[in-house]
């Protein structure tokens, strides 16, 4: 090989090499167990809160679930629907009518976040803090059988406003081609979706998710949980009026389980988002195997979370640590 075709090899290795340091400079992946040199106490941390908390009231459980999908679909996973108004934003995410006024539990990651901040200062992300608080949750109320490590790493971002999660998070009323397309832009799929709603087994949910279209219009739902429902909800009910909150699953309402797919085969959902898992073969399939083999949903459950704990995450430089939760932090 001649010294000028040699010299231009040397050249464009030593370029590609560059290229490959920088991208790795720009972030690092995601690792099992990140934090056991910096912060060794930080997962029991957050466990041990967690384990007081559902204790106290099993949906401190099922709002840590739901807002880890909140906060991962909108910006991807980087706490930014924590952050509070400010004068610089003063409408973040946590405004926005899919979290507000449902969305609860900010007042529990800011217990975590303190926790955190004795032990290890300045260390551990809200990010991860939602994410370990959402796999520590669901082991809890699923009495072990969901056990899975989390990969961590996360950095918080700084950007939160009340518009996004309106393009992000399908609405209850949606109908499975609307719910499949909001998870594929995530980089999900019609499996994950399905899966994934297997969390509406726990929880509460407003009236005024589901009474328009599930109990003042025609609908699949079966009329005994119609009865049911039309006594604890006003026919008016609307946020910010007259909307209480009713158990999204009456048989198993603290249990994280298979119910939920047993309830979508025997019309006993809420809402249109889980009736509409049963108009294509593919996923009525899914919802059926689901409801009936043991161990199948808690398997791809696992998986399912931390795939979605994976959404276009923040790392190496990326964003920032915060020291509240709520407030992005300045130098």
């Amino acid at each position: 090989m001649a010294a000028a075709a040699v010299k231009k090899l040397q050249v464009l290795v030593a370029c590609a090499l560059l290229l490959l340091l920088a991208v790795g400079c720009r972030g690092s992946p995601l690792q099992i167990g990140f934090y056991h040199d910096r912060c060794p106490q930080a997962e029991a941390v957050v466990k041990g809160v967690m384990m007081e908390a559902i204790s106290q009231n099993p949906g401190n459980g099922a709002a840590m679930i739901r807002m880890l999908f909140h906060d991962c679909f909108v910006e991807g996973c980087d706490a930014s629907v924590l952050l509070d108004p400010t004068p610089f934003s003063p409408t973040p995410e946590k405004l926005s009518p899919p979290n507000n006024p449902s969305l609860r539990g900010f007042e529990l990651i800011d217990a975590i976040k303190e926790a955190l901040e004795v032990a290890c200062p300045g260390t551990v992300s809200c990010a991860d803090i939602i994410a370990f608080a959402a796999r520590d949750a669901s082991c809890i109320l699923n009495a072990g059988k969901v056990h899975f490590e989390v990969p961590s790493g996360r950095r918080d971002g700084t950007f939160s406003n009340a518009s996004e999660p309106l393009k992000f998070l399908a609405p209850p009323t949606s109908n499975l081609s609307d719910l499949v397309d909001s998870f594929v832009v995530k980089g999900l799929d019609a499996e994950d979706l399905v899966i994934l709603s297997g969390a509406h087994t726990i929880g509460r949910s407003h009236c005024s998710s589901f009474v328009p279209d599930r109990l003042n219009a025609p609908s699949d739902i079966n009329g005994g949980l119609a009865a049911f429902l039309r006594d604890q909800c006003p026919a008016d009910a609307a946020p910010g009026g007259n909307d209480p909150t009713v158990m999204q699953d009456v048989v198993t309402p603290n249990d994280l389980d298979r119910q939920y797919y047993k309830n979508v085969l025997s019309h006993t959902v809420l809402f249109t988002s889980d009736a509409a898992l049963l108009t294509s073969e593919e996923t009525a399939r899914m919802v059926v195997d689901n409801a009936n083999i043991p161990g199948w949903w808690e398997d791809r459950f696992e998986k399912a979370m931390v795939k979605m704990a994976g959404i276009e995450v923040k790392t190496g430089d990326q964003g920032q640590i915060r020291k509240n939760c709520r407030v992005v932090y300045r130098n």
